[in-house]
């Protein structure tokens, strides 16, 4: 597991909650990556594409774009589907897609497409929907986890994975669902979004936007804690690849080590990060 600094994420991010009690353990190591990726990249100009599957003016979307356009020389650009597409998983619609001049729930400037997740990506790359193809493509921040077995039908993911296949690299990011007297916590996986963006900035800046060979997708989870706050160590884990513990009580307070899988770290309050998730091809 790596933890990125939480100065690294204030610099970037400009989020009011960035300190952290949380110690590292054992098998954790504290690294400068973020902190050092801000101050060595930050005049390098980035452009991303976001997109989700809750929809265009939903909490989540508007929390990740509001705190991305505070991040200096950082062009985004929002495509996401018209109406609440989750659980759509890679489903595409085929055929010309339609997409509507809308705006975010802070206002900002975006396009409705009249489809799926992965549809807001074929209209961005295929069809016109954006000039010039973007650095990155972040998918989220969602409102309830993707992880574990139920990634296929998350169309958070779908839209990660449709960019990858596109030759883009992703991130898909979610919020874990909140207990019934609270509400998500977005700015968490926000703040997990923007740490990884600092963390890979130099080097998603850098790379031939040309290419179409497929890329890479991240998948990051931050739960919404009961009591606590998520615990600012990421674990970079793989896919459980069962259901046990999906159903788990969050806890983010009690002593937890080693991690093995995405829904173990999830559960225990860490950000759980998996990196290289498989690409699966779009369906019709």
């Amino acid at each position: 597991m790596r933890r990125y600094l939480a100065a690294g994420v204030c610099a970037v991010a400009l989020l009011a909650a960035c300190s952290s009690s949380s110690k590292s353990s054992s098998n954790t190591t504290p690294s400068s990556t973020a902190a050092q990726a801000t101050t060595t990249t930050a005049a390098t100009s980035l452009r991303v594409l976001v997109t989700n599957d809750d929809g265009y003016n939903a909490p989540g979307i508007d929390a990740l774009v509001e705190a991305l356009r505070k991040v200096p020389n950082t062009t985004v650009t929002v495509i996401a589907p018209a109406t609440n597409q989750s659980g759509t998983g890679g489903k595409t619609t085929g055929g010309t897609l339609s997409a509507t001049d809308v705006k975010t729930a802070s206002g900002y400037p975006a396009k409705a497409v009249k489809g799926f997740p992965a549809d807001s990506i074929v209209y961005a790359l295929d069809q016109g929907g954006l000039a010039q193809r973007p650095n990155v493509v972040i998918s989220g921040t969602n409102n309830g986890q993707n992880l574990g077995t139920v990634i296929d039908v998350s169309g958070t993911i779908g839209a990660a994975r449709a960019a990858a296949q596109h030759g883009i690299p992703a991130l898909a990011v979610s919020q874990g669902f909140a207990p019934a007297d609270k509400t998500p916590d977005f700015p968490a996986s926000v703040q997990a979004a923007l740490a990884w963006l600092a963390a890979k900035r130099s080097e998603l800046a850098t790379r031939d936007t040309s290419s179409t060979a497929p890329s890479t997708v991240t998948n990051i989870n931050v739960a919404t804690c009961p009591s606590g706050t998520p615990r600012a160590d990421v674990a970079r884990v793989p896919v459980s690849t069962t259901a046990n513990g999906i159903g788990v009580t969050i806890n983010c307070t009690a002593p937890f080590a080693s991690p093995k899988t995405d829904v173990e770290a999830f559960v225990h309050g860490y950000v759980a990060e998996t990196d290289n998730l498989p690409i699966k091809p779009a369906s019709g």
